[in-house]
């Protein structure tokens, strides 16, 4: 089972619902941090590290020995990341994808592939949870190959959380594809509106199941709550603008464990978003 936490915006509180449903959870639960430019639901977990693990992809390296400047690579490679202008190509590793047709259509076999680190992935034990997150190294542009090992070490075996990155771009699409249910985290204000409508035509496009956590409830108007009524879209939680919240984000500390009375609110939204995942089919959560 495998339930993404996204939102069309950054700060909108997605890492919070994600770092607070794992606790929710009281049983082992795998929470994959795939904001590989900016991971922080290690700074609220203690533990261990158990693992650390470079990541690279397979970039193209050119034996100007072999090569007669057809262009054959160049005018495959969608990203334009290898340009032959009449000589031996040039390869531009930040925009290179990693998949090797360059080397396959060559005619005289003189692209080879070399590995360029983009990354970490590490494994952290904290108790019941099980964090798994990327680091992207610094000046890397390409996060989705990264992301896409984060999900890599999802074995199946307990349910997973996936904090996705903010907005709806390349990341955002690499990290929530193929998850049973999304929980789309706004705020009510003009932006978080605007956003969330990226979300939701990201979600429909991908084929999600997915439904909306209002977070700040109380700060700002009922915008969210027409949109999600007009669309059809189920509104699963509402996390109040408690300023003890913020208190408590400040200092490193999860909501359930600190408020205690809020642990009802995130088992309640535990269990609407694990049942509507088991449920499947449509794009909407039946709640």
């Amino acid at each position: 089972m495998i339930l993404a936490v996204a939102s069309g915006k950054g700060g909108t509180g997605k890492t919070t619902v994600s770092l607070n449903l794992a606790r929710a959870f009281g049983s082992p639960v795998r929470l994959l941090d795939c904001d590989v430019e900016e991971p922080n639901c290690g700074l609220f977990l203690a533990g261990a590290v158990r693992s650390r693990e470079t990541v690279s992809i397979p970039i193209p390296e050119v034996d100007a020995s072999l090569c007669d400047a057809c262009g054959e690579c160049s005018r495959f490679c969608e990203y334009n990341a290898i340009a032959s202008l009449g000589a031996a190509p040039t390869v531009f590793a930040e925009m290179c994808h990693g998949c090797g047709g360059c080397a396959l259509v060559c005619p005289r076999g003189a692209i080879r592939e070399r590995p360029w680190r983009v990354g970490t992935v590490e494994t952290i034990d904290s108790g019941p949870i099980e964090l798994t997150q990327g680091r992207l190294d610094i000046g890397v542009a390409m996060a989705p190959p990264l992301i896409q090992a984060v999900r890599t070490r999802d074995r199946g075996d307990i349910p997973a959380i996936i904090d996705a990155p903010p907005g709806t771009s390349c990341p955002v699409i690499a990290a929530i594809r193929g998850a049973d249910f999304t929980a789309l985290v706004t705020e009510p204000t003009p932006f978080g509106l605007h956003d969330l409508t990226l979300a939701v035509h990201t979600a429909r496009g991908l084929g999600l199941r997915f439904g909306v956590v209002l977070n700040r409830a109380g700060s700002g108007d009922d915008r969210v709550h027409r949109f999600c009524e007009k669309e059809g879209i189920p509104l699963l939680a509402e996390i109040p603008d408690d300023r003890r919240i913020a208190e408590a984000y400040s200092r490193g500390e999860l909501i359930v464990d600190a408020i205690p009375g809020y642990k009802a609110l995130f088992e309640g939204l535990l269990e609407k978003t694990m049942g509507a995942a088991a449920r499947g089919g449509g794009n909407h959560a039946d709640v």
